[in-house]
């Protein structure tokens, strides 16, 4: 779901959040993708930057959707991260490409990217969540909300990934990267890199049976991190034996807090 927030409502403008869901292929190898950003704040453009963000991860992931199953189910975290990161790359490259045929500041049309994969195989539970900006990744395990965005703080003073260290992981088995954009050497062949403009977040988690994984933006990202009150009230309703139905859902996330007044978009998925 994606709802325009009470800011946005209060001054007339248009929603700068963009919500895209895919699928790419047939039966067990099948595809999932659901893809949100945000536009930038106080911009014109920002719905559309959000727009076309999606839709360029859109096509890219489809492309690629042979590929991305494969190494989901055969857990290639290295290959996914890796192979993700240029898909990341080249899209938000595609968007600025697209500022500049505007005539439009590229800080001006620009948007934060947040995406997650699944595997249609019943019996895959890998969810890989990849992206740039701000938002959030929580996961619901027993009644109890569990923050499992990519920080670059908890990675701090670590070796950086894809220079011969292992990833970090956790107790449940998931797997934490982040690439810092710090650059290799230049070849004095080649021009140096652009500077990095926002670290590429990648997650892997395995899924159990019971958990609720909620990708959002930081329209309610914030608010949860925030407002203690604000999860208890989403755990208690989203712990139930059955998910809500859709209007359940979206009615849920609009739940209104004090101080928080962002566009809010939202995808949760419930492990059977």
């Amino acid at each position: 779901m994606s709802v325009r927030g009470d800011s946005a409502r209060y001054r007339g403008e248009p929603r700068r959040d963009s919500l895209l869901t895919a699928r790419f292929g047939t039966g067990e190898h099948a595809l999932l993708l659901v893809a949100m950003a945000t536009g930038a704040r106080a911009t014109p453009g920002a719905h559309r930057a959000a727009a076309e963000a999606c839709q360029w991860i859109g096509r890219a992931v489809g492309r690629s959707q042979a590929r991305l199953v494969e190494d989901i189910r055969a857990g290639r975290r290295g290959d996914l991260k890796s192979g993700l990161h240029r898909l990341t790359d080249r899209s938000l490259g595609k968007l600025r490409a697209s500022a500049a045929e505007q005539g439009v500041d590229p800080e001006e049309y620009a948007a934060g990217l947040r995406c997650l994969l699944l595997s249609a195989d019943p019996g895959c539970r890998t969810r890989v969540f990849f992206g740039v900006g701000p938002g959030g990744l929580f996961r619901l395990r027993n009644g109890e909300w569990q923050d499992i965005e990519p920080q670059v703080t908890e990675i701090k003073g670590e070796p950086v990934v894809g220079f011969g260290s292992p990833p970090s992981e956790t107790p449940d088995g998931d797997r934490l990267t982040m690439d810092l954009g710090i650059p290799t050497p230049p070849s004095p062949y080649e021009p140096a890199p652009e500077p990095p403009r926002e670290p590429f977040r990648f997650r892997t988690s395995v899924a159990r049976p019971g958990d609720t994984l909620l990708m959002c933006s930081a329209g309610l990202a914030d608010p949860l991190r925030g407002e203690p009150e604000l999860g208890e009230y989403l755990a208690e309703r989203w712990s139930r034996p059955e998910p809500p139905g859709l209007a359940a859902f979206l009615a849920d996330s609009q739940v209104r807090v004090k101080g928080y007044a962002d566009d809010r978009t939202a995808a949760a998925v419930w492990e059977a």
